[in-house]
C-alpha cells in the first residue's frame, strides 16, 4: 500500500472532492516530518523534491530513504520531482525509484511543449508504476531552477487541455490559473477560479480522468484554497511554506539556545514544527482520514 504512483491516488481525491497535499523537502529531516506527520492524520501523501536537492542530496539516496520510510507506513506515499526541465533528468529519476516525474516544458512552444511531455510519458510509462505530470501555460514566480516573470506567465487555455492530454499521454495536468510559487505580494492573489473549474468540467466532467494540479499553494488565504479544492484541484503543491518553516524554526532554535552544540536537539525542533505545519496543511486539504 505504502509506495505508489500518485495517479490512483490522485482519482479517488478527484471523486472524492478533496487534495492530497505534495509537499516540496529539501532534507531528510523534512521527509522524516513529512512522512510522519500524514501517518498521524491517516491521510494519502506526496513527497516533492525539486532538481536541485535531488542533485544535491542524491537521487538514489532520496530514493532510497523514501523507500525505507514507505515501506514501513500504513498510508500510500508517492515521491515526485517537481518542475523539472530536462527530459534525460526525469528519465534518470524515473530509473532511479521516482514514482511521479512532472515535465515542465510549459515555456516552451506549444508542440514543443507537447514533443517533451509525450517523450518523457513514453520512457516512464514503459517502467510500469510511475505517473507524469505535465503543465499547461506557465505559473510565475520561482521554482527551484524554474524563474518565470509575472508579465511571462501564460493561463492555462481550457481549448487546449483535452488536446494536450490526449497527446501527451499525461496522467496529471498542472494548469496555470493565476497561482504563483514563492510568496504573494498581495492578500487576495488573483486566482481564476472558473478557468479551473472549466478545465475540471471538460476533463472530469464524467468521472475521474485526469486529476488537476494547484501549484503556488504558500501564501493562499485558507478560503481560497478550500475553493480550489472544491472547483477540482487533487493535488495541491506546497513548498515554499516548508522552506520558512526550516529556516525561522532553525534561527529562532539557535537564538533562544546560543551556548548550546548539540545538533540532535536543533533536528528535533524543525522535525516538530515542519510536523505541525503539515498536520494543518493536510487538515485544510481535507485529505484527513483518507487513508483509512
Amino acid at each position: 500500500m505504502a509506495i505508489v504512483d500518485a495517479r490512483e491516488m490522485l482519482l479517488e481525491a478527484t471523486a472524492g472532492h478533496y487534495a492530497v497535499g505534495a509537499f516540496n523537502i529539501t532534507n531528510i529531516i523534512q521527509m522524516e516530518a513529512v512522512v510522519e506527520a500524514a501517518v498521524e492524520k491517516r491521510a494519502p501523501l506526496i513527497v516533492q523534491t525539486s532538481v536541485t536537492p535531488s542533485k544535491f542530496l542524491g537521487r538514489h539516496v532520496l530514493v532510497a530513504v523514501y523507500r525505507a520510510l514507505a515501506e514501513s507506513a500504513p498510508i500510500p506515499i508517492c515521491l515526485h520531482l517537481d518542475h523539472c526541465t530536462d527530459v534525460d533528468y526525469c528519465c534518470r529519476c524515473a530509473d532511479s525509484g521516482y514514482t511521479n516525474i512532472m515535465i515542465d516544458a510549459s515555456k516552451a512552444p506549444y508542440e514543443e511543449n507537447i514533443r517533451q511531455t509525450r517523450q518523457v510519458c513514453e520512457y516512464v510509462h514503459a517502467l510500469d508504476g510511475i505517473s507524469v505530470e505535465g503543465e499547461l501555460g506557465t505559473v510565475s514566480g520561482v521554482e527551484d531552477q524554474v524563474r518565470v516573470a509575472e508579465d511571462e506567465a501564460a493561463l492555462c487555455n481550457p481549448d487546449q487541455a483535452v488536446d494536450f492530454v490526449e497527446r501527451t499521454g499525461i496522467d496529471l495536468l498542472a494548469p496555470a490559473i493565476g497561482t504563483a510559487h514563492g510568496v504573494y505580494k498581495t492578500a487576495n492573489p488573483k486566482v481564476d477560479f472558473e478557468r479551473l473549474s472549466r478545465i475540471n468540467r471538460i476533463l472530469n466532467g464524467n468521472g475521474p480522468r485526469v486529476p488537476l494540479v494547484v501549484h503556488g499553494g504558500t501564501g493562499l488565504p485558507p478560503d481560497t484554497v478550500r475553493k480550489l479544492v472544491a472547483l477540482g484541484g487533487s493535488k495541491f503543491n506546497v513548498s515554499t511554506n516548508l522552506k520558512h518553516i526550516l529556516i525561522d524554526t532553525t534561527f529562532q532554535y539557535i537564538s533562544a539556545h546560543r551556548d548550546q552544540y548539540n545538533p540532535g536537539k536543533l533536528d528535533a525542533a524543525v522535525k516538530d514544527a515542519i510536523r505541525a505545519g503539515v498536520a494543518g496543511w493536510i487538515d485544510l486539504l481535507g485529505s484527513a482520514g483518507k487513508a483509512a
